[in-house]
């Protein structure tokens, strides 16, 4: 095993951690049925995902180019590097910041160390030092996560009624379970899928064990993740009192100490860490293996311009550390980019698996999970824009998200466009024959 692992250290991150601590903090158990679900259409996306890498046996970028032509290339290419880099600095100031509240040490020294730690192990190992490290730190973060529920009371009969879907508290509710579903469905989950596929020399011989893969690390894993962190939140820190955006990851399992004891607290502020590096690095390889088959370079450390971009990305998330402001409302800005640029990368993939790039198209079942995901992504990336642009359009970060969301979204009704048409000129010429 080991592709999906990745994945699954990238979307077990701050932002889902901070996403399920509202969830359960705000609403208590109503909401595990989201927390599940959740799991269950990440590990759909990682399936399509998968399909496409192990059939094509290439980079997205470049089966893009080849299929449908370069300037889309282009367009996924800016979409996916634009999200991964934004959120490589927050992901960097949210390690920055919990390491500093437990060593007590500078948040900056913090950003600057952890920056030279990442590019020296990616210069030096490459892909199999992501993959090893992300299987021990997110085994450890489940871990830690499933051991602080030993030691927090759970309410068995309330979790088992959060199972009823029901959206509460109106729009307040619909945007936190939005930003939970969104943080198992994102561009960089699915672009980076069939490169670290390619690393680590999978086949369309490896389609049972790929899928296995998908279904531990991303149902599995991801899963536990998810409902271990909603549980903790839902069963000590629940307070119908509390807004939406009051209470942060740091502030949880700070909180935890003189609510149910100082081992509680440790643990749900170790997985925090562990959390944010696993993040931090399977994050790091995505812009490199974008530009890297865009370009034509080769996308292992042998080539010594794959390796300088590693590097480069690795050190220049140091400046995360310097950026001001919490960290939490930081993550709404990167929600908003990925989750924007989703559901074009979402409609690329469903249209390669529905064309000749494949030699076995999408059975309908596959198909009608992906325009399931397709919806989900649209409605949150919406729900998200709207906040944007409810805020006011006088600030240059949010006429950026709207600017961005207009070019994203552009693309992606003009690529469904191209397959409609391309579907119905099929169907009109064999009935003609």
């Amino acid at each position: 095993m080991g592709p999906s692992w990745v994945a699954g250290a990238v979307a077990a991150g701050p932002a889902t951690m901070a996403s399920v601590v509202t969830a359960g903090a705000a609403f208590g158990y109503q909401l595990l049925w989201i927390v599940v679900l959740s799991a269950v259409l990440g590990a759909l996306a990682q399936y399509l995902a998968m399909r496409l890498g192990l059939f094509t046996e290439g980079g997205i970028v470049s089966v893009v180019e080849r299929h449908l032509g370069p300037s889309w290339a282009w367009i996924l290419v800016v979409d996916a590097v634009l999200a991964a880099s934004l959120a490589q600095l927050v992901i960097m100031k949210g390690l920055a910041d919990v390491s500093a509240a437990a060593t007590g040490i500078d948040a900056r020294v913090w950003g600057v160390a952890w920056a030279v730690v990442l590019a020296a192990g990616l210069a030096g190992r490459g892909y199999r030092f992501v993959e090893t490290a992300a299987k021990l730190l997110v085994s450890a973060v489940v871990l830690a996560f499933l051991a602080s529920l030993l030691v927090v009371p759970i309410d068995p009969a309330a979790a088992a009624s959060g199972l009823v879907p029901r959206i509460p508290a109106g729009v307040d509710g619909a945007l936190v379970a939005a930003g939970v579903l969104g943080g198992a469905v994102h561009i960089t989950l699915v672009t980076m899928h069939s490169y670290t596929m390619r690393s680590r020399g999978w086949t369309t011989a490896d389609y049972g064990l790929a899928t296995f893969d998908v279904g531990l690390s991303m149902l599995g894993a991801f899963g536990a993740f998810s409902v271990a962190i909603f549980l903790v939140a839902a069963g000590v820190l629940h307070d119908p009192t509390i807004a939406a955006n009051e209470l942060t990851a740091v502030a949880a399992a700070q909180t935890l100490g003189p609510l149910v004891g100082p081992h509680a607290k440790w643990l749900f502020l170790l997985g925090l860490w562990g959390a944010a590096v696993s993040t931090l690095g399977g994050n790091t390889v995505v812009p490199p293996f974008l530009v890297a088959d865009k370009l034509g370079w080769e996308t292992d450390i042998e080539d010594g311009r794959y390796r300088a971009a590693l590097v480069a990305v690795a050190l220049l998330s140091a400046a995360g550390a310097f950026v001001g402001g919490s960290f939490f409302p930081l993550l709404v800005l990167v929600l908003a980019f990925g989750l924007v640029g989703t559901p074009f990368v979402l409609v690329v993939v469903l249209y390669l698996l529905n064309s000749e790039a494949v030699p076995e198209s999408n059975s309908t079942l596959a198909n009608v999970g992906g325009v399931a995901l397709l919806v989900v992504a649209v409605t949150t990336a919406g729900s998200f824009v709207r906040e944007q642009i409810a805020s006011g359009l006088a600030d240059p970060t949010t006429l950026f998200v709207v600017a961005f969301s207009l070019f994203v979204g552009t693309a992606t009704i003009a690529l469904v466009g191209r397959y409609l048409r391309e579907r119905f000129a099929g169907s009109g010429a064999a009935v003609e024959a």
